[in-house]
């Protein structure tokens, strides 16, 4: 398993279906994170749209410089239950909204000159008011590192960040930074890549500014991550260019350090073995069908490999609600669990209550002290009052 720490763990221990993060392996993570900013002198900020649990808030200020939100609710978030640095980007602002991210937000992006023009003065006058609040603007470098369009923000069309033809003729008072985002679960040498872009059409820039943000998308945790070539690649560009560097990395807070445990309900024979679980693509992992994504399961193996194949799908009446083909070692029974692999990022953030779906219970466990607490459970009021 990815999330290596829950080899043994026993799914019997907790609800079904239920999140269960390592706080153990989580710490793990955030301890190389703090390494490279320390090494670097970048500040690193946990990104909230990967992974936004209250609980482990404490313990991300202990190691991180801040967090970084897409929008309000997030800004918030990071304000009250983390701490340190908050960093705002979104798409677009409401003006409702950019207000109150005005009061609490350290540094806020903007996507596109209207937007930045149409709030300059509001956004001035909170500075004035709060001197340490930053504004910048997000760069397209129009360089594609990308595999899965969706998650590529340099695709053609892309709506994020702004192509450097667009800076001709516009004067930047006001801003001191630039924000990019191009990487999506990739290694150092992408990140590479793309800087020399970026150091390339928008370096005439940097003598204007203070900071220059390398977003998200960098798996630094993962078995293999250069590390090292990160540090000294950032060390050098703030030493050629005398900007502060920030970097926002959201999967690799969590990657390997969660599961989602679930219970299969029912075992049927159509034109193939199906197994319907109690939880859903659609609700609880909604990236096995948007990226395609295939979930690994403790002891399970490729459609064929081990003696008895499933289509396993969840309970809501999408009909394409369908989690993958997976085989096994002994026939599924109903009432027997499994174990969803490494589901602690883009899962939890992204549930939803469709059809009524309940939402999986959330659990803390730390594997040092084998200590256990299940820290949420939903049940048919998360439904109802979603809505109003």
């Amino acid at each position: 398993m990815n999330s290596h720490t829950f080899e043994n763990f026993d799914p019997a221990r907790v609800p079904s279906p239920c999140f269960v993060v390592d706080a153990a392996a989580v710490e793990a993570n955030l301890q190389l994170l703090h390494r490279v900013q320390e090494a670097s002198g970048a500040k690193v900020l946990a990104a909230l749209k990967a992974f936004a649990m209250a609980e482990l808030g404490p313990l991300t200020a202990r190691y991180l410089s801040g967090t970084c939100a897409s929008g309000l609710h997030e800004a918030r978030f990071g304000h009250e239950e983390v701490g340190g640095e908050v960093h705002v980007f979104a798409a677009a602002y409401p003006e409702k909204d950019l207000r109150t991210i005005l009061e609490i937000a350290d540094h806020v992006v903007f996507n596109s000159f209207p937007q930045w023009h149409r709030f300059r003065d509001l956004a001035l006058a909170a500075q004035a008011r709060r001197p340490q609040l930053r504004f910048g603007l997000r760069i397209n470098p129009e360089h594609s590192e990308g595999t899965v369009p969706i998650y590529d923000p340099c695709a053609p069309g892309s709506r994020l960040g702004i192509p450097r033809g667009r800076f001709d003729g516009e004067v930047l008072d006001g801003i001191s930074g630039l924000h990019f985002h191009t990487l999506c679960e990739q290694d150092f040498a992408p990140l590479d890549r793309t800087l020399a872009v970026v150091e390339r059409e928008f370096g005439h820039l940097f003598g204007r500014l203070e900071w220059l943000n390398f977003g998200g998308g960098h798996h630094i945790t993962r078995p293999g991550y250069d590390v090292d070539a990160l540090i000294a690649r950032i060390r050098a560009f703030r030493e050629k260019h005398g900007l502060e560097v920030y970097l926002e990395p959201g999967e690799a807070v969590a990657i390997r350090t969660g599961v989602l445990v679930a219970e299969v309900l029912d075992v049927m024979h159509t034109d193939r073995a199906q197994a319907i679980l109690d939880t859903s693509a659609t609700c609880h992992m909604p990236d096995t069908l948007e990226m395609p994504y295939r979930a690994d399961i403790r002891g399970a193996g490729e459609p064929g490999q081990k003696v008895h194949t499933y289509r396993l799908g969840g309970t809501t009446c999408l009909a394409g609600d369908v989690i993958g083909d997976y085989s096994f070692d002994a026939p599924l029974e109903a009432g027997e669990r499994l174990v969803f692999d490494d589901m602690a990022h883009y899962t939890m953030v992204k549930t939803t209550t469709f059809n009524g779906t309940p939402l999986p219970a959330i659990a803390l466990w730390d594997s040092r002290s084998d200590t256990l607490r299940v820290v949420r459970e939903f049940g048919y009021d998360a439904f109802r009052d979603r809505l109003g």
